[in-house]
This record gives structure tokens, C-alpha cells and sequence, in this order.
């Protein structure tokens, strides 16, 4: 399968080119970074610490669309939309793994999925996912009498909070409580806030050094707690769950699809 990375010279995107490049069964068919990136022109593999692979990096999604198979977008909201569009009116596979998507925007992914094998998840970890499964199950078996409080923590330079991680996850907690997400949302506090009401599911931030991505949820009871964490270490647990994506998509039929569909956790 020939594939492409946008956002290619970034963190994310050059794990995603190392990953591609020893995987064995995927190939390296192009880069894709913003026009006027200092990088376009040059070879991919030199851009990303790999040597030559005879790929230079490009700013023109259209260019490469005719030798690609699928591709990976982990970038900014504008231009990730942008790239499902041109996808889109090819028809051809996406992995898309950006957040902060507005409202309006994820509407209209939701509308051009059906003409592409679209696979979004704002966290492509394989065990992320799992633990959606685990909170949704406890927030049904513990019920109204524990508290629930969401805290992310990632690297400095993360420019959206909360993480899509964890707005996922207090989707996921409010659809298991029956609640209405936009009126118990809590995220962050600071003042007399007043006591805690009871059906709040507050989403708290942390954003400090190389942080890779910790989430943690704690359910809190009287006399006892539960937390479930997550934490990542490398992300190349990303960029593996995203490889796994890649594989299975190409393999779907036009649709919007997660990693609870690979998964079989629906």
C-alpha cells in the first residue's frame, strides 16, 4: 500500500514516516507540509532523519493523489478538513488523527466520509480505546453516587485543550450517565465555585515539558475512589495504532469509522 503523510516534517509526521519506512508491508509515496514551508523541495527521508527515499516533500495534495493509496493526517483542523475534501472527490482512504474540530466542521466530515473510507479517532492508541470501553462501563456501575473528573496532561507545546482524548472520554461518560455533556461540562475552575454539583464531569489540563499524553479518570465515591490511566510513553504508540488503521480502512467501504469499529468494542 502506497501511502502519504501530511504534516511530514512535524513530530507526529516524521514518527509517522520512520514507522511507514520499517513496516515492511507500507511504502513511503509522499510528504505534504503547508505552502511556503521551508522544506518543500527537499527529500523526505533527509527531512525526517532517514536519508534519501527519493520522495521530496510537497505542498500540493492534488500532485499526489494519483500515486497514493491512503493518507495520514495529523495536522490542524483547517487543513485536515481541506485534505478530506480533496480525498473525498477522489475517493481513496484517510487516517485522520487531528483535534479541535468545531462543531460546524466535524458536521461536514461527517457528510464527506460518505464518499471515502474515512478513519477518525482523536486518539489512535489501541489501549486508549480500550479504556473508552472500561470508563463507559463504570460510569454505568457506579451510577450517580461517584463524581467523575477527567485530567490530560501533554507537552508544552499542545495548542488545544482539553486534549481530544479527553473531550472524547466525557462524551463517552455523559452518554453512559445520560447526561447532557454541554450542561454538566466542567473545565477547569478557579474562585468560589461553590460546592460541586453532583452531575459534573469536569475535564482538568495540564501542559508542561515533553509530556507525550497522560489521561487519567477518577470516579470519586465516599470513603473510596477508582482511577483508570492511561499513559503514553513514546508516540509510537500512535503511529502503530494509526499503521493498524491504515491497513484495516482500505479494507472498508466509504463511511466514517474508529477504532472501536476495528476493535469490535461497538
Amino acid at each position: 500500500m502506497r501511502v502519504a503523510v501530511a504534516g511530514a516534517s512535524g513530530k507526529m509526521g516524521g514518527r509517522l514516516v520512520h514507522l511507514v519506512n520499517q513496516s515492511g508491508d507500507l511504502e513511503i509515496a509522499g510528504g505534504l507540509e503547508r505552502p511556503g514551508h521551508p522544506a518543500i523541495g527537499k527529500d523526505l527521508g533527509e527531512v525526517v532523519g532517514l536519508g534519501t527515499l527519493g520522495v521530496s516533500l510537497v505542498d500540493d495534495l492534488n500532485a499526489l493523489v494519483p500515486k497514493i493509496d491512503l493518507l495520514f493526517e495529523f495536522t490542524i483542523p483547517e487543513a485536515s478538513l481541506d485534505h478530506v475534501r480533496v480525498m473525498a472527490d477522489h475517493g481513496k482512504a484517510m487516517v485522520l488523527g487531528t483535534t479541535g474540530f468545531t462543531a460546524a466542521q466535524l458536521a461536514e466530515i461527517r457528510g464527506l466520509a460518505q464518499r471515502l473510507p474515512l478513519f477518525m479517532a482523536p486518539n489512535m492508541s489501541p489501549a486508549i480505546n480500550v479504556m473508552y470501553k472500561l470508563i463507559a462501563d463504570a460510569a454505568r456501575l457506579l451510577g450517580a453516587d461517584f463524581d467523575i473528573e477527567i485530567l490530560e496532561a501533554h507537552h508544552r507545546y499542545k495548542v488545544d485543550a482539553p486534549s481530544g482524548t479527553a473531550v472524547r472520554m466525557a462524551e463517552i461518560l455523559a452518554q453512559s450517565l445520560n447526561r447532557d455533556l454541554e450542561k454538566v461540562g466542567v473545565y477547569g475552575r478557579k474562585g468560589i465555585v461553590g460546592q460541586r454539583k453532583d452531575e459534573e464531569i469536569a475535564v482538568l489540563s495540564i501542559r508542561a515539558g515533553d509530556l507525550t499524553g497522560d489521561h487519567t479518570v477518577t470516579f470519586g465515591g465516599i470513603g473510596e475512589r477508582l482511577e483508570i490511566i492511561h499513559r503514553t510513553q513514546s508516540r509510537d504508540a500512535f503511529g502503530r495504532g494509526a499503521l493498524r488503521a491504515a491497513r484495516w480502512i482500505v479494507q472498508q467501504k466509504p463511511g466514517l469509522y474508529d477504532m472501536q469499529d476495528l476493535l469490535g468494542l461497538k
